[in-house]
């Protein structure tokens, strides 16, 4: 670990998809994860502080520490005003494959179109390895900000979401992809 990542701060951002937990390092946004109730809450801080090897702090509201900026774009994005994140990432919960797979999809997939598996997979090289994308999308820890939302089965289909589906249609219906549910 580098002198960059001493720290860990988290907070947990309400969002149009439900609360989402929001830590960040000193090198930038290291983990969004969804559906950040307190259990959900507590075994990501305590991922967190495996990972990293110190124990993460919980981030001081209003005080311009690391968070600020994400948590903005976030409420931006899902008001509708922001169509490209442009946060520094730390990438160091992703490796190899993954990362190269994470790192074209939020340079190549922009907002309101979507890619299928093996289109991604063919992108980076490895057209074989749709499933590879697959897992990779799966194992995501920037989901919205790294849209593994945008990409799709080949078919037409949905494909998966660690968010759940439904969460993967409401950021699509967002983005103008999908149509707005209506009830």
């Amino acid at each position: 670990m580098d002198s960059n990542t001493q720290f860990v701060e988290w907070t947990v951002a309400d969002s149009a998809i439900g609360p989402l937990l929001l830590a960040a390092t000193g090198q930038g946004l290291v983990n969004v994860v969804f559906h950040a109730d307190e259990a959900v809450r507590d075994r990501a801080v305590r991922a967190l502080a495996t990972r990293f090897a110190t124990e993460p702090t919980p981030a001081t509201p209003g005080h311009g520490g690391p968070l600020e900026e994400p948590i903005r774009q976030i409420a931006a994005y899902f008001d509708g005003r922001l169509r490209a994140f442009t946060l520094p990432l730390d990438w160091s919960l992703a490796a190899g494959f993954n990362r190269q797979v994470l790192r074209e999809l939020a340079a190549g997939v922009p907002y309101g179109t979507v890619v299928g598996y093996g289109d991604l997979a063919g992108r980076v090289g490895q057209p074989g390895a749709a499933q590879a994308v697959g897992a990779a999308m799966g194992a995501n820890p920037l989901p919205v900000v790294v849209p593994c939302h945008r990409v799709v089965e080949s078919g037409g289909g949905l494909g998966g979401f660690g968010g759940g589906l439904e969460t993967k249609r409401q950021l699509l219906a967002l983005e103008g992809v999908l149509p707005q549910p209506l009830f």
